[in-house]
């Protein structure tokens, strides 16, 4: 009885040792590597963009304005339509215009009257003189004053032409075809008084500028690529411009730079840069703030990573690829702007590097992960599903 009860705790023992052993040996389930899709980055040419904020204002703009003093009598355009050159806009009281017509036709009507009595009266001193009727003094004078009386003719007809002129600028026209704005002053009002008076603007809209800047970094950046010959600039009467509307949508008229300035702006450390856009259907108002795409080249050999593939930290911006062992590597990238759904990155990849694109959440540098061909879906969202194929270049920036 003494040996059983003394073999009974021995068995115990035996058996927790025995499946502490199993445990062990056995250990916790392993978890398979994160299933991931994967990009193959391949070099490609991509346009070089800009994403900017300008602002538009008139091709041309021509200020309306009183140039001779009078009473303003009506407004013959409707305010905020569109006028021809040479279209009646303002009319201004043309009664005194006429009143200084009307004296100096009469003045010039004296000075011819006076010319022609000195030229007859000089005729014949001039036939008396050799027989020496007249004295040489006579004959002076009757010569000097035949020609006073004809510089008088003259300083006569010119007051007759300035006075038409001023009565023609009585009827205000427009000097340019456009969009007349506003009416600046009330009929009734004493215009053209000592200054010449605005009555109104005329701006031209089709075309219309759009005014914008870039950064003298930035310009120096896009010259040193240049210089090493990963960028191609365009020339510069052939950058194109996209506008896009306060809706999101793209404006359906791209237009050209037409002019870059040569010095830098003081005030903003950038350089002005303006573009024409055409506006047919005068969608466009000037003064309006708009953003826009400016095309000033082409990048090559860059790689077009979508934008869900590329992270950033405090170290900058990285990717995470899956290396030829199966096992995820980080890859600190340099980007530049962004091309349809995609990053450009110039710099970090090489061709052939399998980034990660879907599942990247579940990584981990050194980690192994499955790597499968990734394919975007529309659940992925808008970008990622027009994302351009690799080896392809993005139509957009």
């Amino acid at each position: 009885m003494k040996s059983s009860s003394l073999s009974m705790p021995l068995l115990c023992l035996s058996l927790l040792a025995l499946a502490a052993c199993k445990g062990k040996e056995q250990g916790p389930p392993q978890m398979p590597p994160p299933q991931v899709g994967v990009l193959k980055a391949q070099p490609q040419n991509s346009p070089l963009t800009r994403d900017l904020v300008g602002r538009l204002s008139p091709y041309r703009s021509a200020d309306v304005r009183a140039r001779v003093p009078g009473v303003l009598l009506k407004r013959t355009y409707d305010e905020g339509t569109d006028v021809k050159k040479g279209q009646l806009l303002f009319q201004i009281d043309p009664a005194p215009l006429k009143a200084a017509l009307a004296a100096s036709s009469g003045a010039l009507a004296q000075a011819q009257a006076t010319y022609t009595n000195n030229k007859v009266t000089a005729r014949r001193v001039r036939e008396l003189a050799p027989k020496g009727y007249v004295s040489k003094s006579d004959l002076d004078n009757a010569l000097a004053a035949e020609r006073n009386s004809a510089a008088a003719v003259q300083a006569a007809q010119a007051n007759v032409q300035s006075a038409r002129i001023n009565l023609g600028y009585a009827d205000v026209t427009s000097p340019i075809d456009g969009r007349a704005g506003q009416q600046q002053v009330t009929e009734g009002a004493l215009v053209g008084n000592g200054e010449a008076t605005l009555l109104t603007t005329v701006d031209q809209i089709d075309p219309l500028y759009v005014n914008f800047t870039m950064s003298v970094a930035s310009l120096d950046q896009m010259r040193r690529a240049q210089s090493s010959g990963n960028v191609t600039l365009a020339d510069p009467n052939k950058a194109s411009v996209q506008i896009t509307l306060p809706d999101g949508s793209a404006y359906g008229e791209s237009g050209m730079l037409d002019f870059s300035d040569t010095t830098v702006n003081p005030a903003t450390g950038a350089v002005n840069l303006r573009a024409k856009i055409p506006n047919p259907k005068h969608s466009l108002l000037p003064g309006s703030y708009v953003t826009l795409k400016a095309n000033l080249g082409q990048q090559h050999k860059v790689f077009l990573i979508p934008q869900q593939a590329v992270q950033r930290d405090t170290v900058g911006a990285y990717v995470m690829t899956v290396g030829t062992d199966g096992k995820v590597v980080r890859k600190d990238v340099t980007t530049t702007d962004m091309s349809g759904g995609n990053w450009v990155i110039t710099a970090g990849l090489a061709a052939g590097d399998q980034v990660v694109v879907s599942g990247i959440q579940n990584v981990k540098d050194g980690a192994p992960a499955k790597a499968s061909p990734w394919q975007p879906t529309p659940a992925a969202g808008s970008s990622a599903a027009n994302a351009p194929a690799p080896g392809t270049a993005p139509s957009g920036k």
